[in-house]
């Protein structure tokens, strides 16, 4: 895989800083070209870009309402875990662990018991009512 020009990659780093710019390009039909070149001339400071800063603050709310979220979510894990008795979780794993051999060891009699037991058919059983 190609590695980027330097300053493609730097107007992609912009174009990822403004979310409504990004919106415009593929809403104008425009060519990502187009933008690149006034960039390129006019640099990432010139007014021409400040339409397309409103959307900052919004995106920075949303990422810190995330990572709030997620702390929160930690948070509750860690209460719950830190009020676990572990002896009692391992015993109730062990009854379940052995509960799921029983039923492995039933099914595996009554395969048993199905193979050993042959059925009749009757190949005229399709005339009875």
């Amino acid at each position: 895989m190609e590695e980027l020009h330097p300053t493609v990659a730097a107007f992609k780093e912009f174009i990822n800083k403004h979310p409504s710019l990004l919106r415009e390009i593929r809403k104008s039909g425009k060519s990502w070209q187009e933008y690149y070149e006034k960039w390129v001339l006019l640099g990432e400071d010139d007014p021409y870009w400040e339409a397309f800063k409103e959307d900052l603050p919004y995106e920075n709310e949303k990422e810190t309402k995330a990572s709030g979220k997620d702390s929160e979510l930690i948070g509750q894990i860690m209460k719950y875990t830190s009020n676990l008795d572990i002896n009692k979780m391992q015993g109730q794993v062990n009854q379940l662990s052995k509960a799921i051999t029983t039923i492995q060891d039933m099914i595996e009699q009554f395969k048993q018991t199905q193979k050993s037991t042959p059925t009749k058919r009757d190949p005229f059983n399709w005339m009875k009512d």
